[in-house]
């Protein structure tokens, strides 16, 4: 805070601040979320400042995945949640997968396929960017456990390999 006279007056002495005027300015600042307000009244000027308040991070919670109805045929074979999390390569990142390279072209994997440890097993965009997610060790895919275009979040199961 901060508070000035016209040349006039500085040599008279001391400034007299007018304590309620600047309490109304302070809180004028806090109700309309300002971080500085100057007012001029004749020779004297008052100026109220604060530093920005931190802002707490938004948080947002996901609704449940509702099932669309599909024509095609499932892409993974009924398989119990715990044997497909054990053997799951999971997403290392929040974003929407993506089976194949483009639409139209074949999926870079399917089940019952041989792969080896770096094959690409799908893609994770993520603020557009195209991450492909690689397998981490030789085996046979025995699950794709997510759709293609489906947004998927961090640790969630992707693709098995046994």
């Amino acid at each position: 805070m901060s508070d000035t006279k016209d040349s006039s007056h500085a040599s008279s002495g001391p400034m007299n601040v007018d304590a309620a005027l600047v309490r109304e300015l302070a809180e004028l600042l806090a109700e309309v979320g300002l971080t500085e307000i100057e007012v001029e009244d004749g020779g004297r000027r008052i100026r109220v400042a604060r530093s920005a308040a931190p802002v707490a991070p938004t948080q947002f919670i996901s609704a449940p995945a509702i099932p669309l109805p599909t024509s095609q045929a499932p892409t993974a074979p009924a398989q119990t949640p715990a044997a497909a999390d054990v053997n799951a390569v999971k997403s290392p990142m929040v974003g929407t997968v993506y089976l194949a390279a483009e639409p139209g072209t074949p999926n870079f994997v399917s089940i019952g396929q041989a792969v080896n440890a770096g094959d690409t097993l799908l893609i994770i965009e993520a603020m557009k960017v195209m991450n492909p997610i690689t397998a981490p060790r030789a085996g046979k895919v025995t699950a794709i456990l997510v759709e293609n275009a489906q947004p998927v979040e961090f640790d969630q199961p992707l693709v098995a390999i046994a």
